[in-house]
C-alpha cells in the first residue's frame, strides 16, 4: 500500500476517533470500576499462584516478544517491525521504575482486558490484547504474581519508532471504536470441557489468530477470515489457514498426530519450521498433555469448509510449464531426493514428505521458496532433541533455479498447485528469516 493510502486511512481513523473519544469518555471510569470490583482482596502471592503463572507466562510466549536477543529476560527491548514503523516491546521485569514493580493487579488486567497501559493510555495492539481479552481475572492475577517474581531489570522502554500520523495514540480511539471489544472467553456448553479449555487457550493466551488470520489495510485481523491464514506482516511468512483442507486444516488429522505436532514440532504428518518453530520452542513444548491434547480437539473440530486459496502469480503455457518442471527434476534429483526420496514421501519424521504435503501446494508458495533459499530447522524440543535441518541454497541456485525446484515439488506426485516465477522468488531472497 502507497503512502499516500496509509495517510488517508489515518485522517479517517482520526474522524472516527474524536468522536469515538466523546461518546467513551463516559467507558473510562467503567473500566476501572468493573478492574477494581473484580479484584481479590489484597494478599500476599502464594506459590502455588506463582507457579502458575510462570505456566500461563509459556502459554502465552511473553518471552518472545519482551526479551531481545541476548538480553535480560522480560526486560523488553525486542524490536517489532510493523507496516507502520517499528514497535519496541516494553520492560516487563519487576522493576519499581523501568518496569511493572509500581504496577498492581488492578492495573494489569487493565492492560490485558481493555488494552490500556496503568496511566490509562491506549496500548498499541501490537501487543495482542484483542486475544489476551478472553483471559479470565484469575489467570491474570496469576500472571500478575509471577511478572512481580521476576529478577527486576533497570532498564527503560525505548519509545516505538513509528511513522507520522501512526505515532499519535489518539488514532487508537477511532480503531478501537471498530476492532476492539473487551470481553472474556465464555464457554460453550454444547461443547466437553476439555475442547472449551481449548478454545481458550488458541482464541486467548495462546493468540492463534494474531499470525493464522488476514488482516486488513488498518493491521486488523479481519473477523470472518479468523484462523483462515495470512500473510505475517514485515516477516513475510505465510501462516496457514486451520479452516481448510488444502492449508493446515487439521479435521482429517489423527488425534496423536496433531499432539505431536504441538509438542514436538514433527509429526507423520508434518513439520513445523519458521516462526511456528520458535513457538513450539518457546511456548508449546512447556505445556502440558491435557492442554496440548484440549488444544488439538479444538483445532480439530474447527469447520474445514475454505475454498482453496488463489494463486500468487500468473501460470505458464503448457511448453513453459512442461520446461519448468524438467528442470525442476534435476535440480530435485541433484540436491533432494537424498532425503527426500525420488517417490516424495521422505523418511518421517526426520525428512517430511513432498508427496502431499499442504505446506507446499497453498495458493502462497512464499513458505517453500524461504525454505529452498534460506534452509531451516524445526524446533529442538525434548521430544525431538536433535531435530534434521534442510540446507541453504539460495548461494547456490539462482532465481530460475528455485523457481523450478519449488514449482516442481508443487505439481509432482499427487502435488497440484501454482507454478512460482523468478520475479517471486527474487522478491523474497532479501528478506531476512525473522
Amino acid at each position: 500500500m502507497t503512502s499516500i493510502k496509509r495517510i488517508l486511512l489515518a485522517l479517517l481513523l482520526l474522524i472516527i476517533a474524536v468522536p469515538a473519544i466523546i461518546i467513551g469518555a463516559e467507558f473510562i471510569d467503567h473500566d476501572d470500576a468493573e478492574s477494581t470490583a473484580a479484584a481479590p482482596p489484597s494478599s500476599p502471592a502464594t506459590e502455588q499462584q506463582i507457579a502458575r503463572g510462570a505456566y500461563l507466562a509459556r502459554a502465552g510466549d511473553c518471552m518472545a516478544c519482551h526479551t531481545a536477543r541476548g538480553g535480560k529476560p522480560y526486560a523488553g527491548g525486542r524490536a517489532i517491525p510493523t507496516p507502520f514503523g517499528t514497535m519496541y516491546a516494553p520492560n516487563i521485569t519487576a522493576d519499581k521504575e523501568t518496569g511493572l514493580g509500581s504496577w498492581s493487579a488492578n492495573d494489569f488486567w487493565r492492560a490485558l482486558h481493555h488494552g490500556k497501559s496503568k496511566d490509562g493510555s491506549f496500548l498499541y495492539p501490537a501487543f495482542p490484547y484483542t486475544n489476551y481479552t478472553k483471559i479470565t481475572r484469575e489467570d491474570s492475577n496469576a500472571l500478575f504474581a509471577y511478572m512481580q517474581t521476576v529478577t527486576p531489570v533497570r532498564q527503560p522502554s525505548q519509545e516505538h519508532a513509528l511513522r507520522f500520523p501512526y505515532n499519535n495514540r489518539i488514532l487508537l480511539a477511532g480503531w478501537r471504536a471498530l476492532y476492539f471489544t473487551p470481553g472474556a472467553y465464555r464457554a460453550d456448553s454444547a461443547q466437553s470441557v476439555e475442547w472449551n479449555r481449548g478454545a481458550y487457550l488458541v482464541q486467548g493466551l495462546g493468540h492463534c489468530s494474531a499470525c493464522h488470520t488476514t488482516r486488513n489495510a488498518f493491521g486488523a485481523t479481519v473477523a470472518k477470515s479468523d484462523l483462515g491464514g495470512g500473510l505475517i506482516p514485515i516477516m513475510n511468512w505465510y501462516a496457514p489457514s486451520l479452516t481448510s483442507d488444502a492449508e493446515a486444516g487439521l479435521g482429517n488429522w489423527e488425534l496423536q498426530h496433531i499432539t505431536a505436532l504441538l509438542k514436538t514440532g514433527v509429526s507423520p504428518r508434518s513439520t513445523v519450521f519458521g516462526p511456528m518453530a520458535e513457538v513450539v520452542s518457546r511456548s508449546l513444548q512447556h505445556l502440558n498433555d491435557s492442554d496440548i491434547q484440549a488444544m488439538a480437539v479444538y483445532l480439530k473440530s474447527l469447520p474445514q469448509n475454505d475454498p482453496p486459496p488463489a494463486l500468487d502469480s500468473p501460470q505458464p503455457d503448457k511448453g513453459t510449464a512442461d520446461r519448468v518442471m524438467q528442470a525442476g527434476a534435476k535440480i530435485y534429483e541433484q540436491h533432494c531426493a537424498e532425503c527426500h526420496k525420488a517417490d516424495g514421501k521422505g523418511i518421517t519424521p526426520a525428512y517430511p514428505p513432498m508427496s502431499g504435503n499442504r505446506a507446499l501446494t497453498m495458493g502462497s508458495a512464499v513458505n517453500p521458496i524461504r525454505m529452498v533459499l534460506n534452509g531451516g530447522f524445526p524446533p529442538s524440543t525434548e521430544g525431538n532433541p536433535r531435530p534434521y535441518g534442510m540446507p541453504p541454497f539460495g548461494q547456490m541456485l539462482n532465481d530460475q533455479e528455485v523457481a523450478a525446484v519449488v514449482s516442481y515439488v508443487r505439481n509432482s506426485w499427487d502435488n497440484r498447485a501454482g507454478f512460482v516465477s523468478p520475479q517471486e522468488v527474487n522478491r523474497y531472497r532479501s528478506i531476512p528469516l525473522d
